[in-house]
């Protein structure tokens, strides 16, 4: 089987090429941009395109399917050969789907945690020696892949996202997935360049459950009003479970999980995270594992990549790195180092880099988002708006939209500089983007910070 991946450098893409080579496939690919970690890794498995550019040749001469990245454009010169030779054209979500038709599907969505809550499930999964396939949107301390298919696993974890599926493909990735066990841990609009409006936003996540083989089951987060409305719906149809955040404590900067068979010390923190936990535990349940055994092995979770990514740390501050950049998921993360800390300062960054985030439309929706930090600081590059064709917006506008006492920046170096001389005795630093600061190493300016106190 000879698969050609176009866009082989995606975070997702290339993991899947990957995979898919030690399966046994001829996997081949080709992208006009290659960044690490990716280049690197497809370097190792001789996977790295020899040229940067799209190749149509390359479809001709017997390859049997092609998988189509979101980097990708409509009219691009590979995709236009493989239609005009038939072949079959997937896009990322549907091969997984092609892939695990025929195994138990456990699909996690929301517009936050979502990351987490897979995280979860697959730590406390691999820890009670389950055999099992998946796909997780970052990088998993115990998982060499973000992505595993075999042929003998039953079951397939997968983190449902609900943004696009390919340049040809506008359906939300998790609407491929057909679970038999979905969870959805909230609903916050998100992706305000596909889902102009929250009620077709919302849409996305009714249809997902609609498509929940029968006799399956829905998990939810029963405090959000809007999932509330959506199990409504299906209630009959499918099983429904709502779970909502387990009792917890923090003694000493330690969460400690109360629970009716005792208490159970977590690496994790934030209130946010004990929902994310409360998810997990409903999932692992229905694939049979006891709660006893849940607790005992959710202990030892230490989180995703960029997820509360604790990078630096001293007696007296940590340095956290988180991929937030939602307005809900601003507020969650700042508010849950501040509560795990109480006596600590906290000084938090984020950048905008988003479309939505960038839109002025959708600047006010992050009011009060920082409220939680003593030094709030917001970051964003006018070029990044400029290249994503957008208004120009204000450091003024920041600064109204946030309020809080918010100071907006657009030169990283300034910012990063001012980081620099803060006092950072009993104070910590959180760093939130889903960019990179225009080319700041936040994990190593982060190291450098604690080493000069």
């Amino acid at each position: 089987m000879h698969i050609h991946f176009i866009a082989i450098g995606g975070s997702a893409m290339h993991n899947l090429a990957i995979v898919l080579k030690q399966k046994g496939y001829k996997v081949t690919g080709s992208d006009d941009e290659i960044f690490e970690p990716s280049h690197t890794r497809l370097l190792k498995h001789g996977l790295l395109p020899p040229n940067e550019g799209w190749y149509p040749e390359k479809i001709e001469g017997g390859v049997d399917a092609v998988i189509l990245g979101m980097h990708a454009r409509p009219d691009n010169p590979e995709l236009l050969k493989a239609r005009e030779l038939g072949v079959k054209i997937y896009s990322y979500p549907e091969y997984l789907y092609e892939q695990t038709k025929f195994k138990k599907r456990i699909v996690i969505g929301g517009s936050h945690g979502k990351t987490t809550v897979t995280s979860m499930v697959m730590h406390v999964l691999k820890a009670c020696n389950v055999n099992f396939d998946y796909m997780v949107g970052a990088n998993i301390e115990g998982f060499e892949t973000m992505v595993r298919l075999s042929d003998d696993a039953e079951i397939a974890v997968f983190e449902g996202d609900e943004y696009l599926s390919s340049p040809i493909d506008v359906r939300p990735k998790f609407h491929h997935y057909r679970p038999d066990i979905a969870l959805l841990t909230g609903i916050a609009w998100d992706h305000i360049n596909v889902f102009p409006t929250f009620e077709g936003y919302m849409h996305q996540f009714e249809l997902f459950v609609e498509l929940i083989a029968p006799k399956g089951t829905l998990i939810y987060f029963e405090d959000d009003k809007h999932l509330k409305r959506i199990a409504d719906k299906v209630m009959g149809k499918v099983m429904v479970q709502p779970y909502t955040t387990p009792e917890f404590s923090v003694e000493e900067n330690q969460t400690i999980l109360r629970s009716d068979i005792g208490d159970f010390k977590l690496e994790i923190f934030g209130r946010h995270n004990m929902q994310n936990l409360g998810g997990a535990k409903l999932i692992c349940r229905e694939l049979g594992i006891t709660d006893r055994l849940f607790y005992e092995k959710i202990a030892s979770f230490k989180g995703s990549s960029r997820r509360l990514e604790k990078i630096a740390e001293t007696d007296e501050s940590t340095v956290f790195y988180d991929f937030a950049h939602s307005p809900s998921k601003l507020k969650a993360t700042t508010d849950a180092v501040k509560s795990q800390f109480p006596n600590r300062k906290l000084v938090a960054v984020m950048e905008l880099h988003t479309f939505s985030s960038l839109k002025k439309e959708f600047l006010p929706e992050y009011h009060n988002a920082m409220l939680a930090a003593d030094k709030a600081f917001v970051y964003f590059n006018p070029q990044t708006i400029a290249h994503k064709k957008l208004e120009p917006i204000s450091k003024k506008q920041v600064e109204d939209a946030f309020g809080g006492g918010v100071k907006s920046y657009t030169n990283a170096d300034e910012l990063f500089e001012n980081l620099g001389e803060q006092e950072w005795k009993d104070t910590n630093l959180l760093i939130m983007t889903s960019g990179n600061f225009s080319g700041k190493d936040v994990k190593v300016f982060g190291q450098e910070l604690i080493r000069k106190q």
